[in-house]
Parts: C-alpha cells; structure tokens; sequence
C-alpha cells in the first residue's frame, strides 16, 4: 500500500474541528505496529558527567523532522544533525492555506507538486529566532549535516527532504559540512548493513533496511569525525550497557505523550569519562512498544558509540493517545496546548523540552 492510498482520506476540510484533524494527523505515516513490549517501573535517567558542548541529533521520518526542528529550535546548543527520509524546519507550518496537521501527511510526505519550499522555512526560523522562540539561526553555521533520502521511498519523497538540504544552505552551512546521500535501491528506513534486516527496498516495518552500509556509522562519523582526528572503527559486538530509564519526570504534565520508559546506551568508558552525546529520534511504528528492542539495539548507532566515547539516547513517544496511535514524534502540533496556533517548532514545545531536560540530565554531575 503506498502512501496516496493510506491517506485516501485526507480529503478532510482543513476548517475541520481541531479534535479531528489532531486525529487525521495522529494517522502520519500510516505503518503497520507489530508486537507490544513495555518496560515498566523504569528507574531515573543517571547523570554521567557528559560533555553537552558535543551534542548532536539524527532520526528518521517523523524523528527525521523531529530532528530537523530540535537542531534548528536548539541550534547553539548542537553540533549537527542527521535526518534521514524528513523534510525542513516547520515544513507543516509553511502553509497559508493547508493546516499543519493536513500538510504533515500530504505535503511533507509525498506532494502532488513542490514540497513546502525551504525559502518559507529559512524565513520562518529567523522570525521565530527574533521572537526568542528558538535560538539564533547563527547557531546553525558551523554544524556538520547529513542527509538522505531513497529512490524507492513510498512514505516521504526526496522532493522533500532536498529542500532540507537547502534550508541548510541559507543557513549558511558551508556546502562542505553539507553530506546528502540519495540511494537509488532504498525504501523508506534507517538503512543497515545487516543480513537479518528487511530488503534495502522495503517501506514496511520495522523500517530498517539492508542496503549493505551502516547508515548510523556514516551519521556519527560525518558529525564528530575531523580530517585529522578520525573517529575509531566501531566494536564488533556492543559491550557497554543499554539501560532503560523513566521519562515521566521530564513531562511531569503528560502533555509531550511520551511513553513511560526511554533507553540510553552507555559506553563502559562513559561511565567515568566526559563523553558526547547523541539523540537517536525513532520514526512513526518504531518505537519500543511496536518493534520491541529492535531499533534501540539493531540501528548500529551502539556499536560505533562504544569505541568513540558517545553516550545514546533514545527518547520514547508513546502511542496510546488517540491524537498519536503510531507513536509519530510531534511535528504539526499534536501536543499544542492551542491546535489553531500549535507551538511544536519551539524550544519550549512539550516534546522539545522534554528531550532537551534529558540531555542535561546526562549533562549533570555523577553522583
């Protein structure tokens, strides 16, 4: 089933009350879940001392877009992003005429015509940097950006992800900090080099693709590695700790939606080091609840984390709200305290402020 025919529906008046269109826009990404797994009383998230001036993001489809908005929202707190099959900052707030959660599914995915232009979304994010909404956009000039997008992708089209590519460029990004890779033979996933994987073609889940190269190495080599300090080749097997840690204090009110439990992985060498840390958002139907362990152990970011001093967080969306059945992480609004005016792009968008008190958290003294 490709992507025009899970969104048959769409056709709904974007005058629509805000009730319904919050739950046509939970439905982005239509993705079959499979299983159910939920670690329950979860511990605190340790503190580790980490080293928060070397923080970086990456995600895929809605987490892609997620990544997109946390990066620019927080831009002179990161060092870079990967974003793999999303679009630009505010692609679903662009439009005059369409509202955000209709232009997340239609729009940002896979539009009849252009995608939502990355002048709009340049111009967007230094109204918003004025108003204190998000930080400077000079933060932005000296990331390190890697972007993808696969011929074969049903779900998000590359129309869109190339205008994250210029976004980037009016930001000022030197084009040599700029890695876009475009895969003829790839379908809609994080792409791995692993056997037990979905052919590199697939748009199904759990949206991890052999296409014969570990995509997270890449990412986290393009951000942190520098000509004359290349990053060590990652660990055979992974061998530090992958710990699971109670994510409702960093929403005490429930309105981000996230699920109780969020996983980090934590090198041995972290646990009494400064150590860097990156933010692995999930896309729509990957997060534990749907796919169990699979992404947070299988994507390749742990094996390559624990011989470079990196310490992985995987922050957790729920998906048992009515608004948000697919576990998508929020960019259009979902979680706005006022659908007609949603706030999901700033810094202090519930989602946002969530994942960001996470990393300080990591950030905190060991105890």
């Amino acid at each position: 089933m490709n992507a025009a025919q899970q969104f048959k529906g769409l056709n709904t008046p974007i005058q629509a009350r805000p009730r319904l269109r919050a739950r046509v826009a939970g439905l982005a990404f239509a993705l079959a879940a499979v299983g159910s797994v939920h670690a329950a009383g979860s511990p605190p998230l340790p503190a580790f001392g980490a080293d928060l001036q070397r923080t970086s993001v990456s995600g895929l489809s809605s987490g892609a877009f997620m990544a997109a908005q946390f990066d620019v929202a927080y831009s002179t707190q990161l060092i870079g992003a990967g974003i793999v099959a999303g679009g630009a900052f505010h692609c679903a707030g662009e439009s005059e005429f369409v509202t955000p959660a209709v232009a997340a599914v239609t729009l940002c995915m896979q539009p009849l015509g252009d995608a939502p232009a990355a002048a709009g979304a340049w111009r967007d994010a230094r109204r918003y940097a004025q108003a204190g909404l998000i930080d400077s956009t000079t933060g932005l000039r000296d990331q390190r950006i890697y972007l993808f997008s696969g011929a074969k992708d049903t779900i998000v089209s590359t129309r869109v992800v190339d205008q994250a590519e210029q976004f980037y460029e009016l930001a000022q990004v030197p084009r040599a900090n700029i890695e876009y890779q475009r895969n003829a033979d790839a379908g809609h996933a994080l792409i791995t080099n692993r056997p037990e994987d979905s052919a590199c073609g697939a748009n199904k889940s759990p949206f991890i693709n052999n296409c014969g190269l570990e995509q997270s190495h890449e990412i986290v080599r393009w951000i942190y590695a520098k000509p004359a300090t290349p990053l060590n080749p990652p660990a055979t097997q992974a061998s530090g700790k992958l710990l699971a840690f109670d994510q409702r204090p960093f929403d005490p009110t429930g309105r981000a939606l996230l699920a109780d439990t969020g996983y980090v992985y934590v090198p041995a060498e972290c646990e009494h080091e400064a150590c860097a840390v990156h933010v692995v958002f999930h896309g729509c139907a990957q997060n534990v609840d749907a796919i169990g362990e699979r992404f947070v152990r299988g994507a390749g970011y742990n094996e390559i984390a624990d011989t470079n001093r990196l310490i992985v967080i995987y922050p957790q969306v729920g998906n048992k709200s009515a608004v948000n059945p697919l576990g998508c992480w929020d960019f259009w609004g979902y979680t706005s305290a006022d659908p007609e005016h949603p706030d999901f792009y700033t810094r202090e968008a519930p989602q946002m402020a969530a994942v960001m008190k996470m990393i300080q958290r990591l950030g905190e003294a060991r105890p």
